[in-house]
């Protein structure tokens, strides 16, 4: 089909891209990124025929059968210990599951100290506030899903009483930068930062040049050739239905 050629065209420059990226040290991941025609959910991160923009994904197809929805317990991490969230709540943590597990770009924020986990990788604020949104009614017992849990054989378990989203954080930021401890940050520019969609295979040639210079004047020059390619556009609320994404660290 031409749909599907056009598609395939695209990787080759997936195949040039991806050579400079590799994955993270977790057990559900790859050493390098690879194709999976099996994935059920994370398809952003799939070979050609699921996805326009393809890259290839760092986990494998039959770990994403733990995100069909209602998710409930993902490796030993149950999400459901004060009760089952809300469809448009899971998309969310969906996708941060698919960025972590999947991506190959992730390990680009590998955590020095901990090769399993990542750090300090730069979301947009709209990608936070609209994930504090679609949360902000469900409940949680736990701030930072990395360190406030009990853990047992059977997994997770609540230390504390559980309390809305909107409790446990004042605003997506907060949201984003707490729940999984420091694996995330805001982004201060609105166009240079990742939301965990198609559109981030793009924006990544502004993200990555600037981790090895502290050239002011390439930042400032990426920061406008990205607005002008329209990335910073602020982005729609998500939809419950989008195909979509637990760190781990110590």
């Amino acid at each position: 089909m031409m749909k599907l050629a056009a598609g395939c065209l695209f990787v080759l420059f997936s195949i040039v891209s991806c050579h400079k990226d590799k994955c993270l040290d977790g057990k559900d991941h790859r050493k390098y990124p690879s194709a999976d025609p099996n994935m059920k959910e994370c398809t952003i991160y799939s070979n050609c025929d699921l996805n326009p923009v393809p890259q290839r994904p760092c986990c494998y197809g039959n770990f994403t059968e733990q995100l069909v929805s209602p998710v409930l317990i993902v490796d030993n991490t149950h999400w459901d210990r004060c009760g089952k969230l809300s469809e448009k709540c899971e998309v969310f943590m969906k996708k941060i599951e698919c960025f972590y597990q999947c991506s190959p770009h992730a390990a680009h924020w590998i955590n020095p100290n901990y090769t399993v986990g990542i750090l300090l990788a730069p979301l947009c604020l709209n990608f936070c506030d609209n994930w504090f949104e679609a949360c902000k009614d469900d409940l949680t017992c736990a701030r930072n899903w990395l360190t406030d849990f009990d853990w047992n054989y059977d997994g997770n378990h609540c230390r504390n009483s559980c309390v809305p989203y909107s409790q446990m954080y004042k605003n997506g930021r907060d949201l984003c930068q707490s729940m999984w401890g420091q694996s995330f940050t805001v982004s201060e520019s609105p166009c240079r930062c990742l939301r965990l969609d198609g559109r981030d295979e793009v924006v990544m040639k502004y993200l990555l040049p600037d981790k090895d210079t502290d050239s002011s004047e390439e930042v400032h020059s990426d920061e406008r050739s990205c607005q002008l390619e329209g990335l910073g556009e602020v982005a729609g609320e998500e939809k419950a239905g989008d195909k979509s994404v637990v760190l781990k660290q110590e």
